[in-house]
């Protein structure tokens, strides 16, 4: 049997060329070809967009810092400004300029007292410039501002003795007629005064304090502040009985400014709360205290090395630094080394409730510490009249009490015995 190969037969060229066209790669169908365009196509279209997404994404990225970086210099300028008028108020700097660093310390002192009618002193006793000359010399020396804080404000009277009065209320109104800056700080509304009407016609400032929204209490307080160099500090307030029918006792403080600067910020913190029914849940701290029981102002009175600061009542008028009026005693009576002497109107320690009396321990106990454990000399002048509450005689002879055969004890009560006057309309009280 014979089995041929034809390829075997045909020589090696031949088959050589045959290997090589079955091996040569197929051309591509037209069909083929437009699906591999579309799909190249559609790659480099979906390259191309995600090259501009991310584009867009790092010019947004560098959009928003660029944006937290802007906020963060502004949050940064913002606290920096906070500090620096935080560091200014620190520094005590009032509106006009003063500071500590530049005030003056060196200071003349003068007690003014007013003696009502009908009462004499010895030809030995020590005499003080009258509170009436005392007022009209700080008006006289007035060229910018007069400032006052008062409780009362009647000053013109059909009673003899009211004639002091009338002319210091003349002086206030002359002194607003020549664009003196008149503020005047009172919790009574100037339609219930004429003479803060009167004087607000004029030009002054009348600052109303309703002190009924705050603590149902009045405003006791009485100083002044004439052209921020000068200071009034006393019992007495702007009511013609002040000056001929009251027992007052102050000071003056000329060229001061340093003391004004402390006292200052008490007035403005008055100032602040003008027709105001509530207090402000925090104080600026312009309205801080500026000398305190443990930093108090060293000055020079009357050519005599002497320390000083200012304290205020209630709590509710004491920010940062502020010391208590009751803090204040305290400090004075802890710090007294032979003696206290002490003059009230009234020696009675007991807060009296709508239906209930309690005893107020505080100074009363701090009076008995210092006689019996400290050997303080004590010295007291109490004002009796018709109107004294019984109870005050049992409190005094108690303090008396505590010093019986106790040789270190030393306790001295002066009472005033006010007598009536000619007219007899009131008695003359002592509120020094």
């Amino acid at each position: 049997m014979e089995v041929r190969h034809d390829w075997l037969s045909s020589s090696p060229h031949e088959g050589f060329e045959q290997m090589r066209l079955k091996s040569r790669p197929r051309e591509p169908s037209p069909s083929l070809t437009r699906v591999g365009a579309n799909f190249y196509s559609t790659v480099k279209q979906q390259d191309y967009s995600a090259s501009v997404w991310l584009r867009r994404k790092d010019k947004l990225e560098h959009s928003q810092q660029r944006c937290i970086v802007i906020f963060a210099l502004v949050c940064c300028f913002a606290i920096l400004v906070a500090l620096i008028f935080s560091a200014v108020d620190i520094m005590g700097e009032d509106e006009d300029g003063l500071s500590e660093k530049n005030c003056q310390n060196n200071c003349r002192v003068a007690l003014v007292e007013n003696i009502p009618e009908g009462i004499n002193y010895s030809d030995s006793a020590p005499s003080h410039l009258s509170l009436f000359q005392g007022w009209m010399n700080l008006l006289n020396m007035a060229e910018k501002s007069v400032d006052i804080v008062s409780s009362q404000w009647d000053l013109n009277h059909s009673h003899p003795s009211a004639c002091q009065g009338q002319r210091l209320f003349e002086k206030l109104l002359e002194l607003a007629s020549r664009n003196v800056e008149i503020k005047l700080v009172s919790d009574i509304l100037p339609v219930e005064s004429k003479v803060l009407n009167d004087l607000k016609t004029k030009g002054a400032e009348v600052l109303y304090m309703n002190m009924s929204a705050y603590n149902e209490g009045r405003l006791q307080s009485s100083f002044w502040i004439v052209d921020k160099q000068h200071v009034y500090i006393g019992s007495a307030s702007l009511d013609w009985r002040s000056l001929g029918q009251m027992k007052e006792l102050g000071v003056i403080v000329y060229n001061c400014s340093c003391l004004v600067l402390d006292l200052q910020r008490i007035f403005a913190l008055y100032s602040s709360l003008r027709y105001k029914n509530k207090i402000p849940p925090s104080w600026s701290k312009r309205l801080y205290g500026v000398y305190d029981t443990q930093n108090k102002l060293t000055l020079q009175l009357n050519e005599t090395k002497s320390e000083a600061f200012v304290s205020n009542s209630p709590k509710l008028f004491c920010p940062k630094d502020r010391v208590l009026d009751i803090e204040a005693i305290y400090s004075v009576i802890d710090d007294a080394k032979q003696f206290v002497y002490i003059a009230v109107m009234d020696y009675l320690p007991i807060v009296i409730d709508t239906n209930a009396k309690r005893y107020w321990p505080y100074l009363d106990g701090k009076i008995r510490e210092a006689l019996v454990l400290r050997s303080i000399k004590v010295r007291l002048l109490i004002s009796f009249s018709r109107d004294t509450d019984p109870l005050t005689f049992n409190f005094v002879s108690s303090l008396k009490a505590i010093c019986t055969e106790v040789p270190s004890c030393s306790l001295k009560v002066v009472s005033i015995f006010h007598i009536a006057l000619k007219s007899e309309i009131f008695p003359t009280p002592s509120k020094n």
